[in-house]
């Protein structure tokens, strides 16, 4: 069977689409704020573009998109959210924990649409998947069980590693949580290093791994660790850990393994549920979905470079194969 799985926030200044359900001449305007680059993100919001596109919305006729990025910076958002609310928006996209977070404290009458939510309900957030029942509705990631996951599927593929170094943003909460689990189920110690944007000290968090002797690497998906995949994957390659990552983007810049749901379909989703927003469905009304497609991707060029084997019992599992 196989396998398949920035933070960032969109801020949608919206209105119908019909021409009857808004003033004649008005184009509804979609701002778009993201806590991550816009090189980091490009892929995931081509993608919601494009279904808001197959849905009738195209962007320079009739609707108008503002772009802002916060660079990695958590605490910028609380004020990006709320200049959109200030905007007079009608709707509000968010991706992960915090960017929702910010914009629920900035308004709780505007609908919001999340994505790559970890636990939408523990975050207060909603109240349930099936009702949600406030201004909050749209996708969540299952981000505490994908950590375990990953764990896993790196022990299996290097199984005398006993030791993990995690590359974590503090900013992400309950990131280790379910790690830490899964750890002690398959015998692992992991060791936390704490990397937190826009300028996170991935240097040193690397010669931490290697001084502790590390015998493997997960890097936890966040903005401090997204803000320069490059960076990151380079780093890893150069201490020589096997390593295992969130986002595919990471893999397809030369990290060895990587396993998440599929971001770009996550955001392609968040833009039906704008559609059906925009023809006047309530949040509360919709429920939360959880993903659907997931991807393990697996470099076997970086495992040739590092002088690693991967078990064919893994590769079987992989979605795609990078030769």
């Amino acid at each position: 069977m196989k396998l398949a799985a920035v933070t960032f926030l969109v801020g949608v200044l919206v209105a119908p689409l019909a021409a009857e359900a808004q003033p004649a001449g008005k184009v509804p305007r979609i701002g778009v704020l993201v806590s991550n680059t816009q090189a980091a993100t490009s892929t995931q919001l081509e993608a919601f573009r494009q279904e808001l596109r197959e849905r009738g919305y195209v962007e320079g006729q009739n609707i108008a998109i503002q772009y802002r990025y916060g660079d990695g910076n958590l605490d910028r958002l609380p004020k990006l959210a709320a200049e959109l609310v200030a905007l007079n928006v009608n709707l509000i996209v968010t991706s992960g924990t915090s960017p929702t977070r910010a914009a629920q404290r900035a308004t709780r009458t505007i609908p919001i649409v999340m994505t790559l939510v970890g636990d939408p309900i523990t975050s207060g957030f909603i109240a349930s998947l099936a009702r949600p029942s406030g201004n909050i509705t749209g996708l969540t990631q299952m981000a505490a069980e994908l950590g375990g996951k990953r764990l896993e599927l790196l022990k299996q593929a290097f199984p005398k590693v006993s030791r993990v170094a995690v590359l974590v943003d503090p900013g992400v909460t309950g990131a280790l949580q379910n790690m830490q689990t899964a750890a002690a189920a398959l015998g692992v110690t992991l060791l936390p290093l704490e990397v937190r944007g826009p300028d996170p000290n991935l240097e040193g968090a690397f010669r931490t791994a290697t001084s502790e002797r590390a015998g493997a690497l997960l890097v936890a998906p966040g903005p401090a660790t997204e803000l320069d995949r490059k960076r990151v994957v380079d780093l890893a390659a150069k201490s020589r850990l096997p390593a295992m990552f969130g986002p595919r983007e990471f893999v397809d810049l030369g990290g060895l393994m990587s396993y998440a749901p599929s971001y770009p379909d996550l955001f392609r989703r968040a833009a039906i549920y704008v559609d059906k927003i925009l023809k006047g469905a309530k949040p509360a009304d919709l429920p939360v979905e959880q993903p659907t497609k997931f991807e393990l991707v697996i470099n076997l060029k970086t495992a040739k470079a590092l002088g690693l084997t991967i078990p064919q019992s893994v590769l079987v599992r992989a979605d795609e194969v990078i030769q």
